[in-house]
C-alpha cells in the first residue's frame, strides 16, 4: 500500500474519531507505526486483511482471507438477540461494521491493546464509518477496572436485551492474559447489572407509586448539626453482646439504627439519634410496630413506603438510587444524595453517617452471616412474629429454621472454634461494604462479634468529614411538579423500528424523563416477558401518567 494511501486513511480514520474520542485520537497521533506489528493482505473478495505478526516472522490474519465481510455478516446473524456487543480486538473493522448496520444493535465496543499496532491498523485500513457511529466505543489499553465502569454506564438491559462478548481468536491468542482480565470485567459488570434489573424487575412498580405519594409528605426540613462520630447498629446475632459497649457509647457517638435493629436498642434501653429506613415494601413497617422513640428522626429513601412516612413528623427524606429521585432532587427540591447501592440497610446507614459529616463510624451487628446458625438479633420482628405463628407442629425453633435454610448455605469456621453459615447475597453484601469503606471519607470500625466481619479487613478511607447535607426548598408546589411531569411523560417521542436510532435523537430533558420510567419498565417485562423494547415503554409510560393521575385526583378530592 503507497504511502499517499497510508497518510490519507489514518488521517481520515483520527478526523472521524476526534469528535467522540478525542484523547484517544491524541494518543493515536504520536504512536510509532513504523514497529510492523501487522502485514496487510488482500483477501479474495478484494478488502485489506490484518496479519498480526509473531515473533518467528509468521503472520496470522485476523480475519477470512476469502470474504471478510461475509464471515462479518454470518456472525452477526448468530447474535440476533443481543442489543450490546463487545469485540475483543479491532483488526479491520469488519465486526462493528457489520454490528452497526443491525437496527437491534444499541451499543459496540471494541476492546484492544498495544496503542501503536492500532495506529498501524489505522493507516491502512477505513474505519471512519464506524468511528461516526455514536453507538460505537473504542477502548485501547484501558485497565479491567475502567472497562467494567464503562459497560457498567452504557449497558441497559431494558433497552438493549442482552450483551455478548465475541472475540477475534487470533488477536486474543497474542495478548490472552489481559483479554482474559477484559472479559472477568466484562462479566462482573454484567452481573452486577443484571443484579440490579432483577431488583428493578420487582420492585419498580413499588418505588415509583411510593415516590410520587411521598413528595406530599416531603415538607420543610430543619438542619441538622454535623457529627464526628457515628456507631451504627445492624440486627445481626452480634448486637446482642455488644449492646453495653454500644450503651457506653451513646453519649459520646449518634448512634443511627438501621430498621431492623430499633427493637433491640429499645429494649436495652438506648436511644438511637437516628433511623434508617430503605425498603420500599410495607412489610419494613414491622419494625416500627411498637412505634418510634419520641426525638428520634426517621431516615427515608424517597422510594419507602408512604405509610411509614405518615407515622413520625419528624422524618427526612434522601435521594437513593432511583432515577425519579434524582430528577425529583434536579428539578423540583434537592434531597441530600445517599448511596443505597450496596442492597441493604446497614449499608445505606453507613453511607447516612458519613454524609452527616461522621469521620469515625464503628459498625454494631454487622455480622453478613448466622454466626453459630442464629439468624437475627433478639429484638428483631421476627422473633414476635413468630412467636404469635408457632403451632404445636410447627414451633418457634421449626420457624427460624425454616427461615435459616430458605437458600443455599455455605458452612465456614470463625474464631475460637466457631462457625457461621453465609449466603451468596451475604457474602455480596459484605464485599460491597468493603469496597465502599475504601472511598468512604470516615474510618469505619467493625466492632468484634461472632460474624463474618470479624474475618475480614476492612480497607480504611482517609477521614475527611463532609458538610452538613441540606435539603432544598420546593421551586413549585407538588401538584404543580408533578402535572408538568405527567406532561413530559405524554410529550416523550415514542421509539420506532431502530431503538438505538430513537434514543440517539432523545434530547437531554427527554433522556432524563425516559430514565425515570425504566424501573417501572424492569417491572412491566417482568409481567409480559413477550413486549418488544417499543411497546415495553409504551406500557411503562402509561402506568406512569396513570399514577400521577390517580395521585392528583386524590389531593383535588381532599381539597
Amino acid at each position: 500500500m503507497d504511502r499517499l494511501n497510508t497518510e490519507s486513511f489514518f488521517e481520515r480514520n483520527l478526523l472521524s474519531l476526534s469528535a467522540r474520542d478525542g484523547a484517544l485520537c491524541s494518543r493515536l497521533s504520536v504512536a510509532d507505526t513504523g514497529l510492523h506489528r501487522y502485514r496487510f493482505l488482500r483477501a479474495r473478495s478484494g478488502e485489506i486483511v490484518p496479519a498480526i505478526t509473531a515473533r518467528d516472522g509468521n503472520a496470522y490474519p485476523l480475519h477470512s482471507m476469502v470474504d471478510p465481510k461475509r464471515e462479518a455478516a454470518r456472525l452477526l446473524d448468530s447474535v440476533k438477540d443481543a442489543g450490546c456487543l463487545v469485540f475483543m480486538g479491532l483488526g479491520g473493522g469488519f465486526f462493528p461494521a457489520a454490528a452497526l448496520e443491525c437496527e437491534g444493535v444499541c451499543s459496540v465496543f471494541v476492546i484492544d491493546y498495544d496503542i501503536n499496532g492500532i495506529a498501524e491498523l489505522l493507516c491502512s485500513c477505513e474505519m471512519s464509518g464506524i468511528f461516526k457511529d455514536p453507538r460505537f466505543r473504542l477502548l485501547i489499553d484501558v485497565p479491567p477496572a475502567l472497562i467494567e465502569k464503562r459497560i457498567l454506564a452504557s449497558y441497559q438491559p431494558v433497552l438493549q436485551e442482552g450483551i455478548r462478548v465475541l472475540p477475534i481468536r487470533n488477536r486474543v491468542a497474542f495478548d490472552a492474559d489481559k483479554f482474559t482480565a477484559a472479559k472477568a470485567a466484562i462479566e462482573g459488570a454484567v452481573s452486577c447489572v443484571s443484579a440490579d434489573y432483577s431488583v428493578q424487575a420487582y420492585f419498580g412498580t413499588r418505588w415509583f407509586s411510593n415516590i410520587i405519594r411521598n413528595l406530599f409528605n416531603a415538607g420543610d426540613t430543619p438542619p441538622l448539626p454535623s457529627i464526628r462520630r457515628a456507631a451504627v447498629s445492624a440486627a445481626g446475632p452480634s448486637l446482642d453482646i455488644q449492646l453495653p459497649r454500644l450503651r457506653a457509647e451513646q453519649r459520646t457517638a449518634f448512634i443511627i439504627a438501621a430498621d431492623t435493629s430499633l427493637n433491640s436498642l429499645v429494649n436495652a434501653g438506648i436511644t438511637a439519634h437516628a433511623v434508617v429506613s430503605i425498603d420500599c415494601q410495607h412489610y419494613s413497617c414491622q419494625h416500627f410496630m411498637n412505634g418510634i422513640p419520641e426525638g428520634t428522626p426517621l431516615f427515608l429513601d424517597l422510594a419507602s413506603p408512604p405509610l411509614l412516612a405518615a407515622m413520625t413528623g419528624n422524618r427526612y427524606f434522601f435521594a437513593g438510587g432511583h432515577p425519579l429521585a434524582a430528577y425529583v432532587s434536579r428539578f423540583w427540591r434537592s434531597f441530600p444524595p445517599v448511596d443505597t447501592s450496596g442492597g441493604n440497610v446497614t449499608y445505606a446507614a453507613v453511607c447516612l453517617a458519613e454524609s452527616l459529616g461522621a469521620q469515625e463510624i464503628e459498625l454494631y451487628g454487622a455480622d453478613f452471616s448466622y454466626p453459630l446458625g442464629l439468624t437475627y438479633t433478639r429484638g428483631a420482628y421476627l422473633f414476635p412474629s413468630f412467636a404469635q405463628r408457632q403451632k404445636r407442629l410447627s414451633p418457634l425453633e421449626t420457624l427460624h429454621s425454616d427461615l435459616l435454610y430458605r437458600t443455599p448455605l455455605t458452612k465456614r469456621g470463625g474464631k475460637d472454634g466457631g462457625f457461621y453459615y453465609e449466603t451468596p447475597a451475604m457474602r455480596m453484601y459484605r464485599e460491597r461494604l468493603e469496597d465502599k469503606a475504601a472511598l468512604l471519607g470516615a474510618e469505619l470500625i467493625p466492632i468484634p462479634g461472632m460474624g463474618a466481619a470479624v474475618n475480614v479487613r476492612i480497607k480504611q478511607g482517609q477521614r475527611r468529614g463532609n458538610p452538613a447535607p441540606v435539603w432544598g426548598k420546593p421551586s413549585v408546589s407538588t401538584e404543580d411538579f408533578l402535572a408538568g411531569y405527567h406532561a413530559k411523560i405524554c410529550a416523550l417521542p415514542l421509539p420506532g423500528n431502530s431503538i438505538s436510532a430513537w434514543l440517539e435523537k432523545l434530547k437531554q430533558d427527554e433522556s432524563l424523563v425516559l430514565a425515570t420510567l425504566l424501573p417501572e419498565a424492569a417491572a412491566v417485562k417482568r409481567r409480559s416477558p413477550q413486549l418488544q423494547t417499543g411497546p415495553l415503554i409504551e406500557a411503562a409510560a402509561a402506568y406512569c401518567r396513570a399514577e400521577i393521575e390517580k395521585v392528583l385526583n386524590a389531593v383535588r378530592v381532599r381539597v
